[in-house]
């Protein structure tokens, strides 16, 4: 999974990307891979002490920031849309903190304006691609009314309308089938996106208040907004986990930006997590909700895919509880699972194989 972050300049995008980067693996200029924090996987390598714990993770991407033109106002460029596409998932990092030695590039500090700002552009963007697709499809059907053509012309007049209604095609409900007839496009609006808006360390009485105008504005993004402090969350990075822990506590800060932000993502892109459980390795897995046993399977290896026989299931919860495989038997819930059963976010998977 790579996410993107994008924003306009000085919006902090960048130092969130350190702070997210800070202690990763696989560190460019612009890129890198994050570990996905997972308490259940924390806990369970203190009680099987593996040779190693392996976390789940993913790819952040700092998108350089849109430009200022001649004229003085925010520029879209060709690379910064082409460079958007490649994602999987989009933060865009929005600037509520005063600081006059890093003006605002439009000299004014608006969230509301600046969503707005990238939303539309997206939207243009896309309504163009849309109307060049049309206009090659009414040709392509005077030659030869396939029934695939045809339905392709009737999506796209669909999101022409949904677009021409000012409204993202994230918000619009599409068929299953429909999306596999459009795998080879990359519709920006139809990305998923979460709002970070970055504010200043002494603002946080002012967040409520923000958050509020933001989601009237925009309510589909309500439960994709997510407030950070990105220069304090950048020091707090850089402490040892003990200090950070207690420097939390004395703000009663419970989750970190990277916490918050990788869980929404993962309720976004409808992902969860699966471990397996030994002394070589306890390790996390990222999985697709509704992946069955055989699935999960193959995603640790090829070979468990083809020669699947059983899962052996029991859940996380299940397992802290009871303390042991033998007492979760006794307890009644250790189980075996065919290739069918859908695998549940913080089940702990042992694959039968031939």
């Amino acid at each position: 999974m790579q996410i993107g972050l994008i924003g306009l300049q000085n919006s902090g995008k960048t130092t969130l990307f350190k702070t997210l980067a800070e202690g990763s693996s696989g560190v460019e200029s612009n890129r890198a891979v994050v570990k996905v924090p997972d308490e259940r996987l924390n806990k369970l390598t203190e009680l099987f002490n593996p040779k190693k714990e392996v976390h789940a993770t993913l790819e952040v991407v700092d998108i350089p920031g849109l430009q200022v033109g001649d004229d003085g106002k925010m520029k879209i460029t060709s690379d910064f849309l082409n460079k958007v596409k490649n994602n999987d998932l989009l933060l865009h990092v929005v600037r509520e903190f005063e600081n006059d030695t890093v003006p605002h590039p439009e000299n004014k500090i608006d969230p509301v304006a600046d969503i707005e700002f990238l939303e539309t552009e997206f939207l243009l963007a896309d309504l163009t691609m849309v109307e060049n697709r049309i206009e090659k499809l009414n040709k392509e059907i005077l030659k030869n009314r396939s029934d695939n053509l045809l339905r392709e012309l009737k999506i796209f007049e669909t999101f022409k309308a949904h677009l021409e209604d000012e409204k993202p095609l994230r918000t619009l409900i599409i068929e299953e089938n429909d999306l596999k007839l459009l795998s080879g496009y990359q519709f920006l609006s139809m990305k998923p996106m979460i709002i970070g808006i970055n504010f200043s360390d002494g603002s946080k009485d002012e967040v409520p208040a923000i958050l509020k105008k933001v989601s009237d504005r925009f309510p589909t993004f309500e439960k994709e907004t997510v407030p950070f402090f990105a220069q304090f969350e950048m020091e707090l990075a850089q402490l040892s986990e003990e200090e950070a822990e207690a420097f939390k506590e004395d703000l009663g800060i419970t989750d970190s930006a990277l916490t918050r932000i990788l869980r929404t993502s993962y309720e976004l892109l409808g992902l969860q997590s699966f471990f397996t459980v030994g002394e070589d390795e306890c390790r996390a897995w990222t999985i697709k909700k509704g992946y069955t046993a055989q699935q999960s399977a193959g995603v640790i290896h090829t070979d468990f895919f083809n020669r699947f026989i059983r899962a052996e299931v029991v859940h996380y919860t299940d397992y802290i509880t009871h303390g042991s495989f033998a007492k979760c038997k006794d307890a009644g819930v250790w189980r075996l699972e065919g290739k069918e059963y859908i695998v549940k976010d913080g089940d702990i998977l042992n694959i039968r194989h031939s």
